[in-house]
């Protein structure tokens, strides 16, 4: 009723407005969702840079350790001299405020030195991973252009004074995400920013649960900035690993207290019975959180909390946090905006919409990004003006994601409005594999879509129209592995000879993904078992991926297998 009072007001005082941009909000609502809901404003060093929280874990007790890569163990002291040594190394080699250094290293203790050693000496790390297809790699060193690599450890006595010119408006790092253009777009991080997120988790999560934090998540991604400064700007542990899969075989298992990683790897972990009882907390984000999946968890009698947290990359790593309850009747949600974070749910005409009415997620405050590294245009899209702060130059980020207010002022995520997906925690741009994938020289149309397998997996199929001569999909996968990351290449291929369209003319993504064949056969063709082993192992195999007829020469990770 307050709604319609609203609207009559409005189209009375102003009868030529836009239906549009008409308010329904009462001011009680208004106050909540604008004031009361977003009330998170809380004090935190916001002149400090990363390395300096860390430096004053160093002073408090240097003998704690800071660091396990498997059987080796590393005290703060340790990490803080050899991480001095290589910034001091760096500065003499010209690195300095907002100079950008790619770091290309395998996860072990040096990893960690070489991030702390950059941002020492007023560099701004860009994570390289090894394993990506040189062009990519070589995109993003052409875009930062950058004139420095981290690969190893350098053993040098060389010690010297480290130049303390950084402050917290510099940029401690710039992570790429998949971009929509075809090419991967670089998110720009300041200090202050990661500060922010890492001064909210210190006050949530306690010395207990921190103790020994599992970093498991590659550098590329924004995961590892929790994983890794989070416990080393409290004096905890961080325990590497290559990954949340290989957990249970570290000979240091017994001490991860706390796992933060995306679903799938957990229920991945549930299955063999991965999980350490010494592991207390389960921090989850990345991909929808399952209401079974969290009930699953909580079977392991040892585990006390289950948070479901998220956040885009562009607003530093987390923006709302839900202590999921053991309830099994409870619906999952995304939980509240974290401290000095605001979230508005807006609609077309970036207006409030009511409690309990969909719209899209659009995040401010101290956590958000400066943008994108040499893309104005495309920050001057995503980063708009506050409509609601008066604050001169403030920003709200425009996620894509839809959702809505509860009535308690909780977050119910529904989705996303575009076609970003999100698989096994990896961010991915569908549009950035059908540009990648028009511009091979035998592909006409593609199509790129997320189909749910049995196991409630999420995989990409690729449909295509191809020219003369028509392209194999043995041809196609390679080409997508040299210019793409393993994560982005989808599992199965559909050659068609046109798409089918809607009524309108427009592709019918509908009609794609109902169609029944999922799998296009190899150049060389299907070779179907041969023996009683074989069939075997193509039925389990067709059973767990939801696939049909596979081939004795079929990869299981083509065909949408994962670790």
């Amino acid at each position: 009723m307050g709604h319609y009072e609203t609207l009559l007001k409005a189209i009375a005082a102003n009868p030529k407005q836009k239906i549009s941009s008409i308010p329904l909000l009462t001011e009680m609502e208004k106050r909540k969702l604008l004031t009361e809901w977003n009330g998170t404003d809380t004090w935190f060093p916001n002149k400090k840079c990363i390395h300096e929280l860390f430096e004053e874990q160093v002073d408090i007790n240097p003998h704690a350790i800071a660091v396990i890569d498997r059987e080796m163990r590393y005290s703060y002291l340790e990490l803080n001299k050899r991480a001095n040594k290589l910034a001091y190394f760096l500065q003499q080699k010209g690195v300095g405020p907002n100079v950008f250094v790619g770091i290309c290293m395998d996860r072990t203790f040096d990893m960690i030195v070489g991030l702390l050693g950059i941002l020492k000496a007023g560099g701004s790390y860009v994570p390289l991973d090894p394993d990506y297809p040189k062009e990519r790699l070589a995109y993003i060193i052409n875009d930062t252009k950058m004139n420095f690599l981290v690969t190893g450890q350098r053993n040098t006595d060389k010690h010297g004074v480290i130049n303390r010119k950084t402050n917290a408006d510099q940029l401690a790092y710039v992570i790429y995400t998949s971009g929509s253009t075809g090419q991967p777009k670089g998110v720009m991080i300041q200090h202050k920013q990661a500060v922010a997120m890492i001064s909210w988790a210190k006050n949530v999560f306690s010395d207990e649960e921190l103790a020994g934090v599992l970093a498991s998540t590659s550098i590329c991604f924004d995961l590892s900035i929790f994983e890794i400064f989070v416990p080393l700007c409290r004096g905890k542990k961080v325990i590497l690993a290559e990954n949340a899969l290989y957990l249970a075989e570290l000979p240091n298992a017994q001490e991860v207290t706390l796992i933060n990683t995306v679903p799938t790897a957990i229920a991945e972990l549930l299955k063999v019975e991965g999980i350490p009882r010494s592991v207390k907390v389960v921090n989850l984000a990345g991909e929808a959180l399952d209401e079974k999946l969290v009930q699953q968890i909580y079977q392991k009698e040892w585990i006390e909390k289950v948070n479901n947290l998220y956040g885009p990359s562009e607003t530093t790593t987390y923006s709302t946090y839900a202590l999921i309850p053991r309830d099994p009747e409870l619906k999952v949600h995304i939980g509240k905006p974290i401290a000095n974070t605001q979230i508005y749910i807006l609609d077309s005409e970036h207006q409030i919409v009511p409690i309990g009415v969909p719209g899209e997620i659009f995040i401010g405050g101290a956590g958000l990004s400066q943008g994108y590294l040499n893309q104005p245009e495309l920050t001057a899209e995503k980063f708009i003006a506050h409509p609601f702060r008066s604050h001169q130059g403030e920003k709200l980020y425009k996620t894509g994601d839809l959702a809505r207010f509860l009535s308690d002022g909780n977050i119910e995520y529904l989705g996303r409005q575009d076609y970003q997906v999100k698989i096994r925690g990896y961010r991915i741009e569908t549009k950035e594999v059908e540009v990648v994938l028009k511009q091979h020289s035998a592909v006409k149309e593609s199509v790129v879509m997320v189909k749910e397998g049995p196991d409630g997996n999420k995989r990409l199929i690729a449909f295509l129209t191809g020219k003369q001569p028509v392209p194999t999909i043995k041809e196609i996968r390679s080409y997508l592995l040299e210019k793409l990351p393993g994560f982005m290449v989808p599992s199965s291929f559909i050659l068609l000879d046109s798409f089918p369209l809607t009524l309108n003319g427009k592709i019918d993504r509908k009609a794609l993904l109902q169609m029944s064949q999922e799998m296009a056969e190899e150049e060389a063709g299907l070779i179907l078992p041969r023996d009683w082993v074989e069939l075997k192992m193509a039925l389990k195999w067709e059973e767990l991926l939801g696939v049909k007829s596979v081939g004795v020469n079929d990869n299981f990770f083509y065909l949408g297998g994962d670790s």
